[in-house]
C-alpha cells in the first residue's frame, strides 16, 4: 500500500526533481483553502481587475515553456524530418506506456528510466530516430489472442536526446515531434521486452474547394482585388450563383473559411495570438488545434481517425462553439470555464511536459479555477515555467488531483498567478441530451 501511495504522488510531480522543494518551513499546514483567494479575486474583478486577462500585461517569455528547458540543456539536437510513405507497411518499436494519445505536430517530453527503454532510445539515435506511440483506453480492442491489443496510434521522431547516468543507471532525456497516424496490424514483444508493431501509415486526405470545378478561368482578371474579408468571401464564392446551392453551404466545407472561424475562437483565449505562430496548412493546423483543445480521451480519438481535414476542422470549430466550461472528470462538479483559458505558452494554451519520474501531463494554463484545493508547499524546483513555483491542486468535492497553481517568484513578473491543468482529470461540459443522467448525446458535427 505505501508503494502504491508513493508511485501516485509521484505522478503528481510536475517538476524533474525528486521530492517537493519547500520555500517556506514556517507553514506547517498540508493543505491550503483557497477560499480567501477567491474572495480577493472577486474583489479585483468588482474594482476593474479585468486587466489581469490583459495579455498586454504579460511579461512572461512564451517560448520558455516551449523549450522544455528543465530537461537539461546538454541534449543532443538533431536536424532533418523523417516521413514515411502514406500507406506503407513499417515495422516500429513502440511506448506503450506514456498515457497520451499523441497528435501529429505535438511535442512529446519524455524522461525514460527502463533499461529496456533506455536501450531502444540509443538504437533509435544510430537510425532513424523514429518509433511509435500507442494510443490508450477507448482505442485498446481485444486481439486473436484474447490481449488487449492497441489498434491506432501516432509515429513519433526523436529531435533532441541525452542519454546519462544518474548513480549508475542510465537514463535517457529526449524531445520528439508526432508526425503521422498509423493503424496497428500486429504487435509482438521482443526478447529484451520492447514491442515491435507491424503499422500502416495513414493518409492524410484535404478535399478541394468545392467550387473549383466551377471556377471560370475566363472572369478571373475580373476578380475583386479588395483585401477587406467580405470582399474576400465574396470573390471566393462569387461562383456559387451558378450553382443549385447558396455560397453559405459550400463555406461551410472551406478549409480557409473554417480556419478563420477557429483563429477568431482562439483569439478570445489569447488576444496576442499571431498568424505567425499559427500553421497555414488546413492539415497541420487542424492538428495543433487538436492538441490545444481540452477534451478527453475519447473525443481526441474520434479527432484523430478522422481521415479529412476539413472534417476534424469542422469537428474541432463545433466543440469550440458548443464547450462552455470543464468539469472534474471524476465527480463533474465544474473547475473552470472557457473564458478563463489563455495562452502562456507559444505553443498554446495546453502542452505536454514530463515530471521528474516519467510521468507525462498535458497542462491547460488558465486564468482562475472554482472549487479547487492546495495541497503541500510551493516549489520552485525545474518548474515548467521558469520563474514561477508551483503547488499541487485537487479537487474540492472528491480530493481528485486536477493540476497545480503556478505563482510568481517576484513581483515583476506577469501574471502574477496562474493554474497549470492537467487534461486526464477534465471533462468538457457539452450539451445533454434525452440520455440517462450522467452521459451526454453530443457529437463532433463530422
Amino acid at each position: 500500500m505505501a508503494e502504491n501511495e508513493e508511485e501516485e504522488e509521484a505522478q503528481f510531480l510536475p517538476l524533474p526533481g525528486f521530492g517537493y522543494h519547500v520555500e517556506d518551513d514556517d507553514d506547517d499546514d498540508d493543505y491550503v483553502d483557497d477560499e480567501a483567494e477567491e474572495e480577493e479575486e472577486e474583489r479585483e474583478m468588482a474594482s476593474g481587475g479585468d486587466a489581469v486577462k490583459s495579455a498586454s500585461n504579460f511579461s512572461f517569455d512564451s517560448t520558455l515553456p516551449a523549450s522544455h528547458a528543465y530537461l537539461g540543456t546538454d541534449l543532443e539536437e538533431f536536424s532533418g524530418r523523417t516521413m514515411l510513405d502514406e500507406g506503407s507497411i513499417q515495422s516500429l518499436p513502440v511506448l506503450c506506456d506514456t498515457l497520451l494519445l499523441l497528435v501529429p505536430g505535438q511535442t512529446l517530453p519524455l524522461h525514460l528510466f527502463r533499461p529496456r527503454e533506455v536501450t531502444m532510445i540509443r538504437g533509435l539515435v544510430a537510425k532513424d530516430r523514429t518509433f511509435g506511440v500507442l494510443a490508450e483506453g477507448p482505442s485498446w480492442a481485444a486481439g486473436d489472442n484474447g490481449q488487449a491489443t492497441p489498434a491506432f496510434g501516432t509515429t513519433a521522431e526523436i529531435v533532441q536526446c541525452s542519454v546519462e547516468s544518474v548513480h549508475g543507471i542510465e537514463t535517457a532525456k529526449l524531445k520528439a515531434i508526432g508526425r503521422q497516424r498509423f493503424t496497428v496490424l500486429d504487435l509482438r514483444m521482443q526478447v529484451d521486452g520492447n514491442k515491435i508493431a507491424k503499422v500502416q501509415i495513414l493518409p492524410e486526405q484535404l478535399q478541394l474547394s468545392c467550387l473549383s470545378s466551377v471556377h471560370l478561368a475566363s472572369l478571373r482578371g475580373f476578380s475583386c482585388t479588395s483585401a477587406k474579408p467580405h470582399s474576400l468571401y465574396r470573390r471566393k464564392f462569387c461562383c456559387a450563383c451558378i450553382t443549385c446551392w447558396p455560397s453559405w453551404l459550400y463555406a461551410l466545407y472551406d478549409a480557409d473559411t473554417l480556419m478563420d472561424k477557429i483563429t477568431r475562437h482562439l483569439r478570445q483565449w489569447d488576444q496576442k495570438l499571431q498568424d505567425s505562430f499559427l500553421p497555414n496548412n488546413p492539415i497541420d493546423f487542424s492538428y495543433w488545434v487538436a492538441s490545444c483543445l481540452p477534451i478527453d480521451d475519447g473525443l481526441r480519438l474520434q479527432l484523430l481517425r478522422v481521415a479529412s481535414a476539413v472534417k476534424r476542422l469542422r469537428c474541432e470549430l463545433d466543440i469550440l462553439e458548443k464547450c462552455t466550461s470543464l468539469c472534474c472528470k471524476n465527480c463533474r462538479c465544474e473547475i473552470t470555464t472557457q473564458s478563463d483559458i489563455f495562452s502562456l505558452s507559444r505553443s498554446g494554451p495546453m502542452a505536454a511536459y514530463v515530471n521528474p519520474h516519467g510521468y507525462v501531463h498535458e497542462a491547460l494554463t488558465v486564468h482562475k479555477t472554482t472549487n479547487v484545493n492546495l495541497a503541500g508547499r510551493p516549489s520552485t524546483q525545474y518548474s515548467w515555467f521558469p520563474g514561477y513555483a508551483w503547488t499541487i491542486a485537487q479537487c474540492r468535492h472528491c480530493g481528485h488531483h486536477v493540476g497545480w497553481k503556478f505563482s510568481a517568484t517576484y513581483k515583476e513578473l506577469t501574471p502574477p498567478k496562474f493554474w497549470g491543468l492537467t487534461r486526464s482529470a477534465l471533462r468538457p461540459t457539452m450539451p445533454r441530451g434525452n440520455e440517462e443522467e450522467g452521459t451526454s448525446s453530443w457529437r463532433p458535427c463530422l
